[in-house]
């Protein structure tokens, strides 16, 4: 079975070729340099960017994978959520395909092909497993005990934690993308200015950031002599201890003892870091995508299609984007 896969949820073209188990091609084109000036994504040119990318991808997969259109056996693509207009232009492109080359379509969530990215590295990992998904636009706990069956046990209040990476990156002025350049800014900080760590200490797996955002934000109002690597550095210092909190809390309250941490957060390398230091303390496994399926990508769409392909599970052609889709609980 080889599958083509694509991911146009936002402002990233992804293009990628499994064949079982193995990716043997995983293209990514960024739009960094045609949002940049605009200071984040512009939905209509994401989705024209998407339609110029996507065939010199998809000849460039191709390539590497060493086949042809059709040795495809199934077309996947995002459903969502994410910006309709790029949604539509990644659906549309994998529809048309399959509808050529009269082969079935998978439209995957791409929460779930964050859920399932993990497995692209770590094929072993047993269920059940508390997940922490954060990034630019969801922010939640789960517990996963099955392919098919989680529950969500903790969210987001307001601002995802990527969403708020790059809120304060722009109060610091550093540009877009807010989430790598603060971090790569927190590098050379000192950890010790004092913000808020929203919900600490409640019996809630809940997060909120909008209230630590403020904070950031009357700071550098009030010390506009602050170096800017430190304020980042504590701002990047409570968002991590925010999440890793929660996140060991709800393993500790379930009993579970491995925990994932997925989505383009999860490629943030204090929070990797801190989190060996939580699960070492309290004998708890914890695993992270490798970081290039950490960001959204094709071949974590392309896994949660396999794995759908498995179960005998397609979709039909009328599928639409869905741009607040969320996952579906079931346990």
């Amino acid at each position: 079975m080889i599958l083509a896969s694509f991911e146009t949820s936002c402002d990233d073209t992804g293009v990628a070729i499994l064949e079982e188990e193995r990716v043997l091609a995983n293209n990514l084109a960024s739009q960094v340099n045609v949002h940049e000036k605009f200071g984040g994504v512009v939905p209509e040119l994401a989705a024209r960017k998407h339609l110029e990318a996507l065939p010199v991808l998809l000849d460039k997969s191709l390539d590497e994978a060493g086949c042809s259109l059709d040795d495809i056996d199934c077309f996947a693509a995002t459903v969502g959520p994410g910006l309709v207009g790029s949604l539509l232009i990644g659906l549309s492109f994998a529809k048309g395909l399959a509808i050529a080359s009269k082969k079935r379509f998978i439209g995957v969530n791409h929460l779930l092909g964050h859920l399932h990215a993990v497995f692209l590295a770590f094929s072993d990992i047993k269920y059940p497993f508390v997940l922490l998904l954060a990034s630019g636009g969801h922010t939640e706990i789960l517990i996963v005990e099955s392919w098919e069956k989680y529950l969500r046990v903790g969210k987001t209040r307001d601002d995802a934690a990527g969403e708020s990476f790059d809120k304060v990156a722009r109060m610091l002025k550093l540009g877009y993308p807010g989430g790598p350049k603060l971090e790569s800014l927190a590098s050379s900080g000192n950890p010790g200015i004092p913000f808020p760590r929203p919900l600490s200490g409640k019996d809630s797996f809940d997060f909120s950031f909008s209230g630590l955002k403020t904070a950031v934000l009357y700071h550098l109002r009030q010390n506009p002599e602050e170096k800017k690597e430190d304020i980042a550095a504590s701002f990047q210092a409570a968002i991590v201890e925010s999440l890793l909190e929660k996140t060991f809390l709800a393993a500790d309250r379930f009993n579970i003892s491995t925990v994932v941490i997925a989505g383009g957060v999860a490629s943030n390398t204090l929070l990797r870091s801190e989190a060996s230091l939580y699960a070492s303390k309290r004998n708890v496994k914890t695993y992270f995508p490798p970081k290039e399926f950490c960001t959204d990508n094709a071949a974590m769409i392309g896994k949660a299609a396999l794995e759908m392909l498995k179960r005998g599970i397609y979709s039909d052609l009328c599928e639409n984007a869905v741009p607040f889709l969320g996952l579906n609980e079931s346990c």
